[in-house]
């Protein structure tokens, strides 16, 4: 599939959208929306929603940055990962994809701190330009870090969908053994994901809710909507259940007492 000039400005400005939008609070760099939108663009939504899945299964975990840790930014997968799985013609599998990805993510991650370097003194210049009583020039400090992201989003997304026939090419030269093993690199990212919650969330008197999921999963068979479902009964047991905290309250004394 080729995709043409017009295709790759949508997809930029997806992008861009996207990428500024986490700055608005709205959650769109998520890899699920980024790869809905390359596939509506696209024409192929199954493929994109695969791809998105698979991506929020394994950057859940990654979205969680420990300690001073940066995770890889969603739309290495959101976006790219969907090009290729899309515009290869079933060559590369969604999981393949999303192992490809991964490193495209990490230097995108490595772009947005570098953005957030230069408009580090973004909130001293507001500050500064209020003071002055200079409106628009407190305006543009304010919304230039959003300009910013929205720029860069588009380039990339850009860059992504037009450069996306010589990754392909690239692709052709890796040995079919290879390919296999990004494949099955890349279902296992989702298991790491999970364990990186895990790690976080896990908690002694948690342990049988996550047995309960992996009996249900592994040998009852039932499928992610039905496990949910019984998640989401046992979250509800636990909350209308739980004690309520009593406040006692400290009976007034006279100071003088």
């Amino acid at each position: 599939m080729t995709i043409n000039v017009f295709q790759a400005v949508l997809i930029g400005l997806w992008t861009a959208f996207c990428f500024s939008g986490m700055l608005l609070g709205i959650y769109t760099n998520r890899c699920i929306i980024l790869s809905f939108g390359v596939g509506v663009i696209l024409g192929d939504i199954p493929t994109a929603l695969a791809m998105g899945a698979i991506g929020e299964l394994a950057y859940m975990g990654f979205g969680v940055g420990a300690g001073g840790t940066v995770p890889p930014n969603p739309i290495g997968p959101g976006v790219f990962g969907t090009l290729m799985a899309i515009t290869s013609a079933g060559k590369v599998s969604p999981e393949a994809a999303l192992a490809l990805s991964t490193p495209i993510a990490v230097a995108i991650q490595f772009l947005q701190t570098f953005a957030y370097t230069i408009r580090a003194g973004a909130p001293e210049t507001a500050m500064k330009q209020l003071k002055n009583r200079n409106l628009k020039g407190f305006k543009w400090s304010v919304n230039a870090t959003i300009w910013l992201f929205a720029l860069l989003g588009f380039s990339l997304g850009c860059l992504g969908a037009l450069s996306m026939d010589t990754l392909l090419h690239l692709v052709d030269f890796i040995p079919p053994v290879l390919l296999s093993g990004l494949t099955v690199a890349g279902k296992m990212l989702p298991a790491i994901g999970f364990a990186m919650i895990l790690s976080v969330m896990a908690k002694k008197e948690l342990i049988p809710f996550v047995l309960l999921g992996y009996v249900c999963a592994a040998y009852l068979q039932i499928p992610t909507i039905g496990i949910a479902l019984v998640g989401t009964i046992f979250a509800l047991i636990e909350f209308y259940h739980r004690p309520e905290k009593t406040v006692v309250k400290e009976e007034a004394h006279d100071d003088w007492i």
